[in-house]
């Protein structure tokens, strides 16, 4: 049982045009896809530029404490 070069030829041939279409086959049209929607709606950014700034807030709480509080003699 000997398979004839023509055949294997033709085959290989086939199987790469085959290798080739085949991922077009399934396409619907050539429009691209849309666009996903938004992942952030604004508020988290809102909110993180509410943190950033009751940090700045607490820091220059205490940068201004000790000199206001140097006045004071407690003990």
């Amino acid at each position: 049982m000997s398979i004839s070069r023509v055949f294997v030829r033709v085959v290989a041939i086939f199987a790469i045009l085959f290798s080739i279409v085949s991922p077009h086959a399934r396409a619907q049209s050539s429009a691209p896809a849309p666009a996903p929607a938004p992942t952030s709606d604004g508020t988290s950014i809102d909110q993180g530029i509410a943190y950033v700034l009751m940090v700045a807030a607490l820091v220059l709480t205490y940068v201004i404490h000790p000199m206001d509080a140097s006045s004071y003699n407690f003990f």
